[in-house]
């Protein structure tokens, strides 16, 4: 049976003490006239038909409970004379302070997610199996999650025990206290057991106060397992986005809720990097791109709004549903930096939101408000137990090791670690290959607490490679290894490629103005400055990520002669203590290894 409504306590909200809403910023509105009574009730015995419900929301935090560094803290906002200028943001300190100042005055407010809260986190949450970050989600007031890909890094069992709570199975507590769980629902709807066929965590939810009900249904991307490894997500099946939602809308109207918000941890891709950016400035959701599109144009009218995410993007567009009305769809960019907030007028009388009347915006998380003391608390208490750990030199740099960029310098920097690694395990490896997402942040110059600039940490290596792969060894024909680049360009990577960064000695040219394969350009494939030779046979070192056919790199989970190292970060680390020291910095890699024509 589907999951009854309301499985979780409601909290809060009738009461705040906070300062003023923090400004507004971003607008989208499906503008439209409501009746002489559509404002919102401030009180009485009578209430109006027309009641405004608050709802905040945000995606893809990924444990970044302290301020995220260099670019990934940063966001870009539009100026009205058409320059950009960059601010910086994120942070829970900050953001619990601007979510609680948002919901000040606000009778009727629900706080939102749209999945990967956790997963690929700093250490300060990654080293405790994220407990530090559900800890800060229930002290946010969450309301409701649907899960993301990354909520299955370590498998359903250790995302239910995120949501049901319990110690670690291998490594115990980590205070007296014990750990309670998250005290929001994650919704997986599309999630299923693949023995019982039904939803591994609740599929939907319904938010109650008073005589206003709205339902939450919760979805991650159907190509889960293409991003997971596969131990992430064994003995799950993963459905269609929009089938699922449909199905669930349909439950929930034949319950009475008619007003519906969809948690989608899937996104779009905005034509501008400017969080402000009118991505409808040329019509309904002209200026948005990617697979949001279709599966919002896709998903049941029934459905009101669409809160979105796993792009890492920040927009508030609208695009049409399946009647060919405008419907909003918002994400928040990623790591705290931004929510959205977004009013859904609620009709008493039918019970549904006018959807003519959502209005929309996003907000950056800025660092010039005060800091919430009960999240300082939270992150002080986590980081002593980390510092042990964290705070061990492993290296040390001479500039900024950025991870942007189709080839970036982070990314040329782990290829270039794993290949001496690999070295070190086979003499005969040949090169190496890192996958883009992987690289989850790059290296700054300037120290983040008392270790000096320069000086990279055990701490700052861990939020770049949090994901404990190890490094795989596995030997390819030149045929195959040939494939391997193509596949970056093709297939299931044609619509949006996925460039693996390479090791020193690889270089090739990726012609953008071709179409498919076709963008690699196969007589331009060097390694040591030689051809590739279809025939040899190639010893290729990656992550176990990629070497089980990760990312849609099928050809990769088809290498032989496999061999398994240490895991990733210990590979970085080793590099970079042999490679620099105090008085020779590592100087950051080029980023020139492969040639794009556009």
């Amino acid at each position: 049976m589907p999951a009854t409504s309301q499985p979780y306590p409601q909290r809060r909200r009738a009461y705040r003490l906070f300062a003023a809403a923090a400004g507004l910023a971003t607008v989208g509105a499906l503008a439209a006239a409501l009746p002489a009574d559509a404002h919102e009730n401030r009180g009485g015995h009578h209430p109006s038909r027309y009641q405004d419900v608050q709802l905040l929301s945000f995606n893809d935090l990924h444990g970044n409970l302290e301020p995220p560094s260099g670019s990934s803290g940063r966001v870009t906002e539009l100026q009205p004379d058409g320059t950009t200028k960059t601010i910086d943001a994120g942070g829970v300190e900050y953001l619990a302070t601007h979510l609680r100042e948002a919901r000040q005055g606000k009778a009727y407010s629900i706080t939102a997610a749209g999945g990967d809260m956790v997963g690929a986190s700093p250490l300060v949450s990654g080293l405790f199996h994220d407990e530090p970050t559900i800890e800060a989600l229930n002290k946010l007031d969450l309301d409701v999650t649907s899960v993301g890909n990354h909520e299955f890094d370590e498998g359903s069992k250790e995302l239910k025990r995120l949501q049901y709570g319990g110690c670690h199975p291998t490594d115990g507590c980590y205070t007296d206290e014990g750990f309670e769980g998250a005290d929001f629902p994650y919704l997986a709807a599309n999630v299923l057991d693949e023995k019982t066929n039904r939803p591994i965590l609740k599929p939907y939810w319904v938010w109650k106060k008073k005589d206003v009900r709205i339902g939450f249904i919760g979805v991650t991307l159907e190509d889960t397992p293409g991003v997971v490894s596969a131990d992430g997500v064994k003995g799950l099946k993963f459905k269609d986005e929009v089938e699922t939602i449909n199905k669930y809308a349909k439950v929930l109207r034949a319950q009475g809720v008619n007003s519906i918000v969809a948690l989608i941890h899937e996104g779009g891709l905005p034509a501008s990097g400017a969080y402000n950016y009118d991505c409808d400035s040329s019509g309904a959701g002209a200026g948005i791109s990617g697979p949001i599109v279709d599966i919002a144009k896709n998903i049941t009218p029934s459905v009101d709004a669409l809160v979105t995410g796993h792009t890492h993007a920040a927009y508030v567009c609208t695009i049409p549903d399946p009647s060919g009305k405008p419907r909003m769809v918002t994400s928040a960019a990623s790591f705290g930096r931004l929510y959205t907030d977004t009013t859904l007028t609620y009709d008493r009388l039918t019970g549904d939101i006018v959807r003519t009347a959502v209005k929309s915006a996003n907000h950056v998380v800025t660092r010039t408000v005060a800091k919430a003391p009960d999240m300082t608390d939270l992150i002080s208490r986590w980081n002593t137990l980390a510092a042990p750990v964290g705070n061990r030199p492993i290296g040390y740099i001479s500039a900024d090791v950025p991870n942007t960029g189709t080839e970036s310098p982070m990314g040329d920097l782990i290829a270039d670690a794993q290949l001496a690694y690999g070295r070190k395990l086979d003499p005969e490896t040949d090169l190496a290959l890192m996958n883009p997402g992987g690289v989850r942040a790059g290296l700054t110059y300037a120290a983040k607490g008392a270790e000096g600039d320069g000086v990279v940490t055990y701490a700052e290596g861990f939020t770049v490679q949090p994901f404990s792969n190890t490094v795989n060894l596995q030997n390819f024909t030149g045929a195959q290894l040939i494939q391997v680049l193509k596949e970056q360009v093709s297939g299931t990577n044609t619509a949006a490629p996925k460039i693996l960064q390479p090791s020193a000695n690889l270089s090739y040219t990726l012609d953008l103005t071709k179409t498919g394969a076709d963008r690699v350009v196969t007589d331009s494939i060097r390694l040591n400055g030689a051809a590739i030779d279809p025939a040899a046979t190639y010893r290729v070192a990656t992550n176990s990520f990629l070497a089980g056919g990760g990312d849609g790199f099928i050809t990769l989970g088809q290498g032989t002669d496999d061999l398994v190292g240490t895991d990733d970060l210990a590979a970085l680390a080793e590099y970079l203590t042999a490679n620099s020291s105090a008085s020779g910095p590592l100087a950051p890699p080029a980023a020139d290894r492969i040639t794009i024509v556009q």
